[in-house]
């Protein structure tokens, strides 16, 4: 199996991974991905084999070599749920006369339907249920986080945490709900008996610290969970908001109240998070999203 992702393309994908290994118990399963999930990767209790793609430059032939000669070892199936411009480069590597290929790539042996419109998830599942046409059909598996641990932690949970998530890819800054509106529903909450919480990586400090400027009695801990931690601290947190971003996705997964804030940057139909208790809200422009309906809609949830 072939999946790179960011954090929100591997935490979509959780499902499909339960659901290959319940279809195909017995079976050889290795996940081909990139070096920032490759621990996340080998905690996870579907693969028996986590392989680093260290996705080098076209000129860096030594590496080409190495991915090449991964794909040609004796697979009998390469499931692509990448289905990248450059996973399709990698079924021309590939043992074309011995292996079949699902995906997207032309030439694959076993073409994928058409996904517009379908939520990231989905898409994935429904590679794995295409690909486990013979078997049972188990692919409506949901995956939960009980097997992300962490043996020690130092995080303190608040009670009746609301957790909010400021940052987003950088390159993508018109996702972010400005901070004036986190620091609004910050209050919000707070005013309802919550405590607030910033959560985020190092790269989302200047996201944390606007939010802080205008709500400075929000817990901050921005760079200070690992990604085990952060998951246990969205399964014990009342409520999860922020924008389009893995941790949301993570937290969709924890079954927290989670809700994503939406621009025109986001399509929900294939982007939104999934999990029991789920939701989004989006804008016309990501600020005409209501610091108000927010709150009203997780208290729903």
């Amino acid at each position: 199996m072939i999946k790179h992702g960011a954090l929100g393309d591997m935490v979509q994908g959780l499902d499909a991974f339960a659901s290959l290994r319940s279809n195909l118990p017995s079976a050889h399963i290795a996940l081909l991905t990139s070096p920032p999930f490759a621990g996340l990767a080998s905690q996870m209790p579907w693969f028996d084999e986590v392989i680093v793609d260290r996705r080098a430059h076209a000129l860096n032939v030594v590496q080409l070599l190495r991915v090449r000669g991964i794909l040609r070892r004796q697979w009998d199936v390469i499931l692509d749920l990448q289905c990248s411009r450059r996973t399709a480069r990698y079924l021309t590597m590939s043992n074309r006369s011995a292996t079949r290929w699902f995906g997207t790539a032309p030439g694959a042996s076993d073409p994928y339907p058409d996904f517009t419109g379908i939520n990231n998830a989905d898409r994935m599942k429904i590679a794995v249920r295409k690909m486990c046409a013979q078997a049972d059909d188990k692919s409506d598996r949901i995956a939960d986080l009980k097997w992300l641990k962490e043996t020690t932690t130092n995080v303190d949970v608040p009670e009746k945490a609301f957790v909010m998530v400021p940052g987003c890819s950088p390159a993508k800054p018109s996702k972010r709900w400005s901070p004036e509106r986190f620091a609004m529903l910050a209050g919000l909450a707070a005013s309802s008996g919550y405590r607030p919480v910033i959560v985020g990586t190092a790269a989302d400090r200047a996201a944390g610290d606007a939010v802080l400027k205008e709500a400075p009695d929000c817990v901050d801990l921005i760079g200070k969970t690992s990604l085990p931690q952060l998951a246990s601290l969205f399964a014990n947190a009342a409520m999860v908001v922020g924008n389009d971003t893995g941790p949301v996705f993570l937290a969709a997964k924890a079954n927290v109240p989670t809700l994503m804030v939406m621009g025109p940057d986001t399509d929900p139909e294939s982007s939104a998070p999934q999990g029991k208790r789920a939701a989004w809200l989006k804008g016309t422009s990501i600020d005409d999203v209501r610091p108000e309906d927010v709150m009203a809609r997780l208290m729903a949830l």
